[in-house]
């Protein structure tokens, strides 16, 4: 009875790995498929600082959005803006979520580095 299970796992990993048709290459087009960042500089940007509490059992966060750079780009600037204001902070689909309430610090923070930014919201 174990072989034949034995055989029958072998068998589904090979199918998995088997490739029915490929024109070209070993498959693995993964970089065709993203697509490219543009990264525009800081002054060509425009940026939205609001201070948000939904979905987090009412801690306030400060979330600035409207970012068009790269990933890297965006963990340094997280960094920078963490050490300023003393607190926490992560970067989730492109916008940057820093704990606590610090929207006027971070627009001023973000106009002496050249961004354009604003308030958003109340």
């Amino acid at each position: 009875m174990s072989s034949s299970n034995r055989k029958s796992s072998d068998s589904q990993t090979s199918a998995q790995k088997r490739v029915v048709y490929s024109e070209f290459g070993n498959g693995d087009n993964s970089a065709a498929f993203e697509r490219p960042i543009a990264e525009l500089p800081p002054n060509q940007q425009n940026l939205k600082v609001q201070a948000s509490r939904k979905g987090r059992k009412g801690k306030t966060v400060t979330v600035i959005s409207g970012f068009q750079v790269k990933p890297e780009t965006l963990e340094a600037l997280l960094k920078q803006l963490k050490t300023q204001c003393g607190t926490g902070g992560t970067v989730k689909d492109n916008t940057l979520e820093i704990q606590g309430e610090h929207t006027q610090k971070l627009v001023e923070i973000l106009t002496k580095l050249g961004y354009k930014a604003k308030i958003s919201g109340g």
